[in-house]
């Protein structure tokens, strides 16, 4: 297994930071597997696949990049730099457009694990290939959907946060993604494979999530490393569903959409980051939820979450299976 020696510093100061090219490397690699881990992804994949599959059919120099670039056991490191946190796109992209030709072929030598094909072996346009795919994927077809991918990704980095004043470290990262657990004595394993350890006590550790099912690790030099990991469970699937239009009249669609999201306790930092809604919009529909008795509130840890009661299940189903429901109507994330 492989697994980073860490130090209580290192742990004490490391963060969870968003990444917009993490999230559209992980894009990539859905529509390379084509293989989705639950409905809204197979959605986004049948819109995105075909158009995807003719722009590799034309270019067939950059579609053997990437089957070399993402192997079995390990991704061309040049195609996944490390984030910093807090950047745009534009930022983290220019880092894989600057990589030399020669460090490039051989990141791809090395995750291909072995030598590399003729059409590929001589080139010098390796990095701007992969940047040049990567910033048509990320406008095309990642943001666009940005800002709701954005309030998911927030919404697993609250939950985690809540995880770990709860239950500590290993509480936090103990199923990160696979293969990912804490050990104990200042020990973070963080895959399966076979690799030597490495001692990161003094670097900046980040965690980075993102929303299809993947997930690596990197580091730049000694001084930065990252593991990035999928958001956890009822965040995972990040289709959109309609609120049904009968409950939408009679709590008002915003209000409708919160009590729909909560088939799963959510505290109000993530109903404020999946939703979209101000604070104090999500503070006064759950006000309204507990007064009425739909939603009930319990403390778990230093969070207060929030879930439906019966009488909350009873209406949403009710509604949701009357003449006018499941149809038009205001549109909620699922949580």
């Amino acid at each position: 297994m492989g697994w980073w020696q860490v130090n209580a510093d290192t742990l004490a100061g490391s963060r969870f930071v968003l990444s917009p090219l993490a999230e559209t490397f992980a894009c990539l690699k859905l529509l390379h597997t084509g293989a989705a881990a639950h409905p809204g992804e197979r959605a986004w994949l049948d819109a995105q696949l075909p158009a995807y599959r003719r722009r590799l059919a034309a270019d067939p120099v950059t579609a053997l990049l990437v089957r070399r670039g993402i192997g079995h056991a390990w991704i061309a490191d040049f195609l996944t730099p490390t984030p910093y946190g807090d950047e745009p796109f534009e930022a983290e992209v220019a880092r894989v457009r600057e990589t030399s030709p020669r460090d490039a072929r051989a990141h791809l030598t090395r995750s291909a694990g072995g030598p590399l094909p003729a059409p590929l072996a001589d080139r010098d346009d390796l990095p701007e290939r992969a940047a040049a795919l990567l910033t048509t994927l990320w406008e095309e077809s990642v943001r666009p959907d940005w800002e709701r991918r954005r309030r998911v990704l927030e919404a697993d980095v609250v939950a985690r946060t809540a995880q770990l004043g709860r239950g500590g470290w290993a509480a936090a990262l103990d199923g990160l993604r696979q293969g990912t657990r804490w050990l104990g004595d200042n020990r973070l394993q963080v895959n399966r494979h076979e690799y030597p350890p490495r001692e990161i006590s003094g670097a900046q550790l980040l965690f980075v999530p993102v929303t299809p099912r993947a997930g690596w690790v990197s580091w730049e030099g000694s001084r930065r490393y990252a593991v990035v990991y999928p958001c956890a469970g009822a965040l995972t699937d990040v289709r959109t569903e309609a609120v049904p239009e009968s409950l939408g009249t009679l709590l008002g669609p915003a209000r409708a959409g919160v009590l729909v999201l909560l088939d799963a306790p959510m505290s109000t930092s993530q109903l404020v980051a999946v939703t979209g809604q101000g604070l104090g919009s999500v503070g006064r529909h759950l006000r309204v939820l507990l007064d009425a008795r739909l939603v009930e509130r319990r403390r778990a840890g230093r969070s207060v979450l929030y879930s439906r009661t019966a009488a909350g299940e009873v209406l949403v189903t009710a509604q949701g299976d009357g003449p006018t429901g499941g149809t038009g109507g205001a549109v909620c994330h699922r949580s």
